[in-house]
C-alpha cells in the first residue's frame, strides 16, 4: 500500500506542478498570479476542494500529457458561502481549451447548478486548442449550453485575467457580471492582427479589447480593478450582496446605522432649480447603510447610476439618474445598462430601489437611429416584469416618458415616494407653457411676465407632487429628511412581498 500511496502523492505533486518552469516565470515576470494562487486568494484558507486534479488529455498527437489540462476546477467558500470556482492556467498550453479541459468545466457546472451556488471563472487563456479542431469548439458549445441554463438561477460571474479571445469571449458575455484587470486583461473576437488584415485600421491590444475600453466604451466590462488582487477583492464584495441562488432571499446582515436616522442634509444635497446639476451618489450615500455604495459600470452609460448597497442590513440594487451627465437623461446606452442591472436584481431576489431625476429621453438623430426606443423599451420591461420589492423615490424632475420608464406606479413600483419639488409631467413647466400658450405669450403687454405666470400654474396645477398623490400615484410627499426612514419601512413592510409571474415560456424582450 505504500507503494501505491507514494505513487499518488507523485501524481498529485505532479499536477500541483503541472506548468513548466519558463512558462511559470513568464507569468510571473508579466506580474500576474498563478492559477492555485489565484484560487486562494479568493477563497477562504483551506477551504478549497479540487475535482480532476489528475484529468488530462486523451488527444494522441499530444506531445506530452500534464495533470489537470491547463484548468483548476473545484469548490469552497468565500467569507463562508459555498462557490464553485475554476481557473485557467495559462502556463500549461497557454490555458487553451480541449476536450478534457472543456469537460471539467462542463462537470463543475452540472454540479453549481444542481447544488444552487454561485460559479466563479477565472479566465486567462488562448482559446480553442487548436490541434484538438472540432471537439474544442464542441467543448465551448457545452460551456455556452450550460451558460444559459444556469442563467438566472445562480450567480455566475467571470473573471478576466489574461487573453481571451475568439469564442472563449461568449461565455463570460452570457454571465451575469464581468471584471477585468487594467492593462493585463483582454478580451476581443479578432485581435488587432486580423483588424489590420480586414479593415486597415491600426490598434492596439489595450485599445481594442483592454479593460477600460469595455469598461467605458462597449459596456462589456462591469467591474475594472488596476491589478488581480484588487479585482479579486471585489469579487468577495460583489458576492456579499447576492443569495447563492434564485430562490434563496437577498443577503440580511446586522445593521450598523441606525434605520431612523434622519438624512438633514439631504435637502441641501440638491438644488431647487430643477436644471442644476449635482452629484446623485452623494443623495445615495445619505440613504444607505454606512454610505456604503458598490457601483455597477461606473464607467459606462454614466449619465444612470447602477450598484448595490444595503438598507438596513437589507442588500438592494440602487438605479439612479445622475444629473452631472447629461443631466440624467435616458439614452440608448443608459437604457440597457439600467435594464440589465434590473432584470439582474429581479433574478436574484434583490429589492430595488429607484432614485428619479430624469428630464426624458435623449434627442438626436443619432439616438433615433441607435434604436433609442428599443433601447428604452428594454428599461420599461426590465421594470415591468420585475416581482421583487420596488420602491421609487422622486426627487426633483420626472417628465414624459422617462417618468413613466424609471419605476413609475403605473408599470408597478410598490411604494412611490415624492420630495415636495418633485415635478412630475409630460414636460417641463418652462416646454408646456411655451407650447399651450404660445399666441397668449406672444401678444401679451408683457410677454415675459406671462410666460412666467403660465410656467407657474403649470408647476402649481399640473406637475405638482400633490397632483399626482391626489391620484394614488404617488404613495406619500416625503421631508426629504424621512427618506431613509421611510424606505427601511417599505422595504420591510415588503418583505413579504409574493410576485405572481405568468404562464409561458418566456417574454420575448425587445433586445
Amino acid at each position: 500500500m505504500k507503494t501505491k500511496l507514494d505513487d499518488l502523492a507523485q501524481r498529485k505533486e505532479e499536477a500541483l506542478r503541472a506548468g513548466p518552469e519558463k512558462a511559470v516565470n513568464r507569468q510571473k515576470d508579466k506580474g500576474k498570479m498563478l492559477a492555485r494562487e489565484r484560487i486562494d486568494y479568493l477563497l477562504d484558507e483551506g477551504s478549497f476542494h479540487e475535482l480532476d486534479m489528475l484529468a488530462r488529455t486523451r488527444f494522441a498527437e499530444a506531445k506530452d500529457r500534464p495533470y489537470t489540462d491547463g484548468v483548476v476546477t473545484g469548490w469552497g467558500t468565500v467569507n463562508g458561502k459555498k462557490v464553485f470556482l475554476f481557473s485557467q492556467d495559462f502556463t500549461i498550453n497557454g490555458g487553451s481549451l480541449g476536450e478534457v479541459f472543456a469537460e471539467k468545466i462542463h462537470k463543475l457546472m452540472d454540479l453549481a447548478l444542481s447544488v444552487g451556488a454561485p460559479l466563479i471563472g477565472l479566465n486567462d487563456g488562448a482559446g480553442a486548442r487548436i490541434p484538438e479542431g472540432v471537439v474544442s469548439l464542441d467543448g465551448y458549445g457545452g460551456i455556452f449550453y450550460r451558460n444559459v441554463q444556469a442563467s438566472g438561477v445562480i450567480p455566475q460571474i467571470s473573471v478576466i485575467m489574461g487573453p481571451c479571445a475568439g469564442g472563449a469571449v461568449y461565455s463570460p458575455a452570457m454571465t451575469d457580471f464581468i471584471f477585468m484587470v487594467r492593462e493585463s486583461s483582454h478580451m476581443f473576437i479578432t485581435g488587432p492582427n486580423v483588424v489590420k488584415t480586414v479593415t486597415g485600421e491600426d490598434v492596439t491590444l489595450e485599445e481594442l479589447g483592454g479593460a477600460t475600453s469595455h469598461s467605458s466604451r462597449s459596456g462589456v466590462a462591469c467591474f475594472v480593478a488596476d491589478d488581480e488582487a484588487a479585482v479579486l477583492d471585489e469579487v468577495k464584495t460583489l458576492l456579499s450582496y447576492l443569495p447563492a441562488n434564485n430562490v434563496e432571499p437577498a443577503p440580511v446582515v446586522e445593521a450598523t446605522d441606525d434605520p431612523k436616522r434622519l438624512c438633514s442634509d439631504l435637502a441641501s444635497s440638491v438644488p431647487t432649480e430643477s436644471n442644476e446639476p449635482y452629484e446623485i451618489k452623494d443623495v445615495i450615500a445619505q440613504i444607505v447603510d454606512d454610505g456604503n455604495f458598490f457601483e455597477y459600470h461606473a464607467n459606462w452609460a454614466k449619465s444612470i447610476v447602477c450598484g448595490f448597497a444595503r438598507i438596513d442590513g437589507q442588500a438592494v440594487g440602487i438605479v439612479a439618474n445622475q444629473p452631472t451627465v447629461l443631466a440624467g437623461v435616458l439614452d440608448t446606452e443608459s437604457a440597457s445598462k439600467a435594464a440589465r442591472f434590473v432584470r439582474t436584481c429581479d433574478s436574484f431576489n434583490v429589492p430595488l430601489l429607484t432614485i428619479v431625476d430624469a428630464p426624458g429621453f435623449l434627442p438626436g438623430v443619432d439616438q433615433e437611429h441607435g434604436g433609442i426606443i428599443r433601447h428604452g423599451a428594454k428599461l420599461l420591461y426590465a421594470y415591468a416584469e420585475a416581482t421583487v420589492p420596488r420602491i421609487s423615490l422622486i426627487i426633483r424632475k420626472a417628465y414624459g416618458g422617462a417618468y413613466v420608464v424609471m419605476d413609475s406606479k403605473g408599470i408597478g413600483s410598490d411604494l412611490v415616494f415624492a420630495w415636495p419639488s418633485a415635478e412630475i409631467s409630460v414636460m417641463r413647466p418652462e416646454g408646456a407653457a411655451d407650447s399651450l400658450y404660445k399666441d397668449e405669450i406672444a401678444t401679451a403687454a408683457d410677454p415675459k411676465a406671462k410666460r412666467k405666470k403660465y410656467v407657474e400654474d403649470y408647476r402649481e396645477n399640473v406637475s405638482s407632487p400633490y397632483i399626482a398623490a391626489e391620484r394614488g400615484l404617488v404613495d406619500d410627499v416625503i421631508d426629504p429628511s424621512e427618506t431613509r426612514q421611510k424606505i427601511v419601512d417599505g422595504f420591510a413592510m415588503l418583505a413579504s412581498k409574493q410576485g405572481d409571474v405568468p404562464q409561458r415560456k418566456h417574454g420575448n424582450v425587445p433586445l
